[in-house]
Formats: structure tokens, C-alpha cells, sequence
């Protein structure tokens, strides 16, 4: 039986610490379904099309991995799916504390589908998609943070 997770994020954009959440994830399942959700409290810096080829850029030569895009309840595309584990990242305790809040909600909501929670490795700790958009704002060089041979839309490295 095939074995398949759904790792949901607004990946704004794909970090390096993403891709070592997703490899690692690899190691537990089949295929990895990497859903580009709509965040209502975001304000989103690339759309979701450049989120979507920003992942395919990162995960090319990576097999079963499938890149989607959604808005609603991360369980709701679970459901659609047929996919009963959602797999998060966390660097740190207050990611932690915020990524059990949504697994408790997500939870209670659908009982049938599990959350995995995996700390990111130490060396991609410090990454976030906040930083590397000012990162990107001023300028700077991304390629620290971001996936070996990700190239960013030519919009984006223009951006104010």
C-alpha cells in the first residue's frame, strides 16, 4: 500500500530548511504531495504560480513528489486526496507550539488524519521565508537559503 503525505505551506518562497523537511519526509513515505495554500493573514511576495515553479525548480531529480496549489482546510485537500498524514516543519519551540495548535485543530476536525511534525536540521534552523524575502527586498545573495539551482523570477529580484 502506497503511502502518501501532504506537506501544505505558503512557501513564500521554498527554503532550503523546506526542502530538507521534504527529503526527510521521503524517508517516511512514498510520495510527498507539497500543497501552495493560500495564507488569508499573508500578504503573498511571489504568486502562486512562481511558488509552484520555485518547488519544481527545488525538487527536480527528487522523485514521487507532486506540486499542487489550494485554498480551504489543509484536511479538506487531505480528504480529496484520499491523504491521511499531513507533515509539517519546525524550527524552533514556538514553531512547535504553533504547528500542535493547527495539528490539535486539524485533529479535531478530522480525526482519521495524522499529523508528523519534523524538526528541521540545525544547519537550515535559522532559514525563514520572511528573512530571504528581505533578503531578496535589499538585494542580497539568497543562494545560502535557498535550494541548489532555484533560480527566483526576474520580478522578484527587482522587488522594492
Amino acid at each position: 500500500m502506497s503511502r502518501t503525505a501532504l506537506f501544505p505551506g505558503s512557501f513564500d518562497p521554498f527554503t532550503a530548511g523546506h526542502l530538507n523537511i521534504l527529503v526527510r519526509a521521503l524517508t517516511m513515505f512514498d510520495e510527498i504531495v507539497v500543497a501552495v495554500g493560500l495564507n488569508q493573514d499573508k500578504v503573498g511576495f511571489f504568486t502562486n504560480p512562481q511558488k509552484k515553479d520555485i518547488i519544481r525548480q527545488a525538487v527536480s531529480g527528487i522523485g514521487n513528489v507532486r506540486v499542487i496549489e489550494y485554498d480551504g482546510l489543509t484536511v479538506d485537500v487531505c480528504r480529496e486526496l484520499g491523504i491521511r498524514h499531513i507533515v509539517r516543519g519546525v524550527r524552533n519551540m514556538l514553531d512547535f507550539e504553533n504547528e500542535r495548535a493547527i495539528a490539535d485543530a486539524n485533529r479535531r476536525l478530522a480525526p482519521d488524519i495524522e499529523t508528523i511534525i519534523i524538526p528541521t536540521a540545525q544547519e537550515f534552523a535559522h532559514i525563514s521565508s520572511s528573512a530571504v524575502r528581505d533578503i531578496i527586498r535589499h538585494r542580497g545573495d539568497t543562494s545560502l537559503f535557498l535550494p541548489e539551482g532555484v533560480r527566483l523570477p526576474a520580478a522578484a529580484e527587482r522587488r522594492p
